[in-house]
C-alpha cells in the first residue's frame, strides 16, 4: 500500500463518519492474498492459531508526506474460533467501516458505502493480523509454495521474500504477542503499523 493510498485512505474515512444511514458493501472473495503484485500467498486456517481469542486493539498507522510524519488510528475488534476470523474496523466516533468474516474457504467483507475501493483491501487487514499473531508452523506450508521464509526470534518476525531480501519486520514488547505492542514495519514501502491489544479473553 502506497503512501498516496494510505493518505487517501484516512482522507476519505474522516469525511465518512460524517454520513449518516451509511450501509455496507458486501463482497466475497478466497483466502489468497496478494502480498506482492505478482506474489499470492494462501492463509492459514483459522484454527492454526492454536487457541480461541476475543479482543479490542487500537491499530496506528505512521506514514510520512512530504517530509511530514502522519499518523491515524483505528480501533479494531478481533473474534478467532476454530471455524472462523471475525475482524471488524471503527472510526473514533464508533461508527462501522468494515468487517469481515474468514471461515478457512472464503473471505466475506462489508465496507462502507461511497468508500468501497478507498480503504486498504479488508484481505489486507486480514493478512496483517495473521501474519502476526499466527505462529510460524501455520504459516510455513504456504509460504514454502511461493519460496518465501518467515524467520522468528524471541521478540521479532522476519518475513524474507524468495530472493532472501527483508519484507517485512515484525517486533514484540512480550513474549505473549497479546500484550504489549506489536510494530509491523512493511521494508519495501514506506509505512508502519502498530497494534496495541487493550483487552483480550483466551476461550
Amino acid at each position: 500500500m502506497s503512501v498516496s493510498t494510505i493518505s487517501r485512505v484516512f482522507i476519505v474515512i474522516v469525511f465518512a463518519i460524517t454520513l449518516n444511514a451509511c450501509s455496507l458493501v458486501a463482497r466475497q472473495s478466497t483466502p489468497s492474498i496478494n502480498i506482492e503484485p505478482s506474489v499470492i500467498v494462501q492463509l492459514p486456517t483459522p484454527d492454526g492459531l492454536g487457541y480461541q481469542l476475543s479482543a479490542s486493539q487500537l491499530v496506528t498507522i505512521n506514514w510520512i508526506v512530504e517530509g511530514e510524519e502522519k499518523s491515524e488510528q483505528l480501533p479494531v475488534q478481533l473474534q478467532v474460533t476454530n471455524t472462523q476470523v471475525v475482524v471488524a474496523g471503527f472510526s473514533s466516533w464508533g461508527t462501522r467501516i468494515l468487517s469481515l468474516n474468514y471461515n478457512g474457504e472464503q473471505i466475506k467483507t462489508e465496507v462502507l458505502a461511497n468508500i468501497d475501493g478507498t480503504l486498504p483491501d479488508p484481505e489486507q487487514v486480514l493478512f496483517n493480523v495473521m501474519i502476526t499473531l499466527w505462529p510460524s508452523s501455520a504459516w510455513e506450508p504456504s509460504l514454502n509454495k511461493i519460496k518465501w521464509r518467515l524467520i522468528d526470534d524471541e521478540y521479532s518476525r522476519t518475513i524474507l521474500n524468495s530472493s532472501g531480501e527483508k519484507m517485512i519486520s515484525i517486533r514484540y514488547e512480550n513474549r505473549d504477542k497479546l500484550k504489549g505492542k506489536i510494530s509491523f514495519n512493511h521494508l519495501q514501502h514506506p509505512f508502519s503499523i502498530s497494534i496495541q491489544t487493550l483487552q483480550y479473553q483466551l476461550n
